[in-house]
C-alpha cells in the first residue's frame, strides 16, 4: 500500500477548486486503482442525493465520484441545489472510475394556490416552500436547465447579501469581525461556474471567524452555549472540544445551522422559490422526473442540522393527492431518517399513486459516509432497482425523447409504471459504465420488448 500522505496528498487535489487539477487526480487515482494500489470492497448500495462543491460540500464531483466509488457503491447521483454545473464533471469521473451515474437537482418551490398553501411541507425554516428534486437529468438538457436556473441564483444571492447583514450587526455585539460577502462567502463557493450559495456557506465563513478568534476546542463550545444561546448535546460537546477532530468545520457550521440559522434568516420571496407546477411542468418538458421529497416527523437528524420538528404526517395522504394532481411523477426520500412506520406508509402511497420511488441520502459534510445500509433491507431493496432503471431513463432519454420512463410516445407506455421499471432496471444494469453513451443495442431491446 502506497504512503498515506501520498494517498492525502491526492485526495486533497482532487477536491481542489481548479478543474484541471481535479482531472489530473482523478486519473492519477484511476491508474492507482487498477494497480490495487487503492482497493475497495465493492456492494450493492447505490445513492442519488450527493451534494458537491457546486452547491456546498467538502467534495467536488470529481471526489464525490471517488468517494462513492471507495465506499463501495455501484452507482452515485449528484443532487446539488438550484444547479447541474458539476454534472459533466461528475459524469466523466464516473466514467473514469467505472461507477454508474445519475444527475439531478434540488430546488425550493412555493406552493401558494395548492390545496396545501402555507403548511410547513418539508422545509424547517418555511412555510409553504418545499424541496423539491428532479431526477434524472438527460445531458443534452443540461445548458437548458442552467438557463431556467439563473435568475433563481440570482434572486438568491440579494438574499444570501441581506443575510450576511444581519449576521454581521449580530455578531459584531460579540467581538467578531464583519463577514465579508465577496471574499468569505461568494469566493468560497463555485458561484463563478454556476454553482449555488447557500446558508452552509454564510455558517461556514462565521465558522471560520469563530475558529480564528477562539481556536478549536472548549472556549467555541463555551461560545456558542453563552452568546449564542445554542443548546449542545454531550455528543456535539464532544466533538467540538475535540481539537483534532477532522471535521470540524462542517460539525460547528451543522450545529449553528440546527440551532442558530434562523437568528438572520431571511425568508425567501417567490421568485427564489418558483411555483410548484412551473418547476414540475418543466422538469416533465426536459424529460426529466419530478420528485416530491418527502422528510417526515424527525426526531433525529442523521446529519445533525435538523431539530425534532414536525412535517408533513399529519397531511400527508391529502399532500399526496396534491402532488399527483400538479404533476410529479416520483417520490424521493431517505430510509435512514424515517422510522420504518413512516417508510410503509410513504411506500403505501407511492403505490396507491403510481409514483416511482427514488432513494438518496444527502451528503454535505466530511462526517458523513457514503454507504446507506437501510437501502440493503428486504422493504427497501426496490429502491436499488428504481435507481437503476433511473439511470437507463436518463441516459435512454439523452438519445431519444421517446424512451423517457413516462413519455406518451415510449414503446411500452402499455405497461404499468411497474412493468416499465422492472424493464428498465435490467437496462440500466446492462449500460456499460466506462462507455454509457454506447445504447444502440440497448434501445433496440426497449423498442422490441415494448412491440
Amino acid at each position: 500500500m502506497f504512503e498515506l500522505l501520498e494517498y492525502k496528498s491526492i485526495i486533497d487535489r482532487l477536491n481542489t477548486g481548479d478543474r484541471a487539477e481535479r482531472n489530473s487526480a482523478l486519473i492519477q487515482v484511476a491508474g492507482l486503482t487498477e494497480r490495487q494500489k487503492i482497493n475497495r470492497v465493492a456492494n450493492e448500495e447505490v445513492n442519488n442525493h450527493v451534494h458537491t462543491s457546486y452547491s456546498f460540500s467538502p467534495y467536488s464531483p470529481s471526489g464525490a465520484a471517488f468517494a462513492a466509488w471507495k465506499d463501495g457503491l455501484q452507482a452515485v447521483g449528484l443532487m446539488d441545489h438550484d444547479s447541474v454545473s458539476g454534472a459533466e464533471e461528475m459524469l466523466e469521473a464516473c466514467r473514469v472510475m467505472g461507477i454508474a451515474s445519475t444527475i439531478g437537482f434540488e430546488i425550493r418551490v412555493n406552493f401558494t394556490g395548492s390545496s396545501v398553501e402555507g403548511l410547513r411541507t418539508n422545509n424547517p425554516d418555511s412555510k409553504n416552500i418545499s424541496y423539491i428534486t428532479v431526477q434524472g437529468v438527460p445531458s443534452d438538457k443540461f445548458k437548458e436547465v442552467e438557463k431556467f436556473l439563473k435568475p433563481v441564483n440570482t434572486e438568491r444571492n440579494i438574499r444570501n447579501r441581506t443575510e450576511v447583514d444581519k449576521l454581521n450587526k449580530l455578531i459584531s455585539v460579540h467581538g467578531l469581525e464583519n463577514i465579508d460577502f465577496e471574499k468569505e462567502v461568494l469566493n468560497k463557493s463555485m458561484d463563478s461556474f454556476g454553482g449555488s450559495v447557500t446558508e452552509r456557506h454564510i455558517l461556514a465563513a462565521l465558522s471560520r471567524k469563530l475558529i480564528t478568534k477562539l481556536g478549536k476546542g472548549v472556549k467555541i463550545v463555551n461560545f456558542l452555549e453563552n452568546n449564542f444561546h445554542i443548546s449542545l448535546s454531550d455528543t456535539v460537546k464532544g466533538f467540538l472540544s475535540d481539537k483534532d477532530n477532522p471535521h470540524y468545520l462542517y460539525d460547528l457550521l451543522g450545529t449553528m445551522k440546527g440551532d442558530f440559522l434562523l437568528e438572520f434568516f431571511v425568508q425567501p420571496n417567490e421568485e427564489e422559490c418558483l411555483p410548484v407546477k412551473d418547476v414540475v411542468d418543466f422538469a416533465n418538458y426536459i424529460g426529466a422526473i419530478p420528485a416530491y421529497s418527502y422528510l417526515g416527523d424527525v426526531e433525529m437528524s442523521p446529519t445533525g442540522d435538523k431539530k425534532a420538528q414536525a412535517f408533513e404526517d399529519s397531511f400527508l395522504d391529502e399532500l399526496m393527492e396534491e402532488v399527483k394532481r400538479i404533476g410529479f411523477k416520483a417520490v424521493t426520500y431517505m430510509p435512514p431518517r424515517n422510522t420504518r412506520v413512516q417508510l410503509d406508509r410513504i411506500q403505501s402511497l407511492c403505490r396507491k399513486h403510481d409514483f416511482m420511488e427514488i432513494s438518496g441520502v444527502d451528503i454535505n459534510s466530511s462526517r458523513q459516509i457514503f454507504n446507506c445500509p437501510p437501502i440493503l433491507e428486504e422493504k427497501n431493496r426496490h429502491l436499488i432497482d428504481s435507481t437503476w432503471a433511473l439511470i437507463a431513463h436518463e441516459k435512454l432519454t439523452g438519445q431519444d425523447e421517446s424512451l423517457s420512463l413516462f413519455s406518451n410516445k415510449n414503446p411500452m407506455s402499455n405497461l404499468s409504471l411497474h412493468e416499465r421499471i422492472a424493464f428498465y432496471n435490467k437496462i440500466g444494469r446492462e449500460i456499460d459504465k466506462r462507455n454509457p453513451h454506447k445504447l444502440e443495442n440497448l434501445i433496440k431491446k426497449v423498442y422490441k420488448y415494448g412491440n
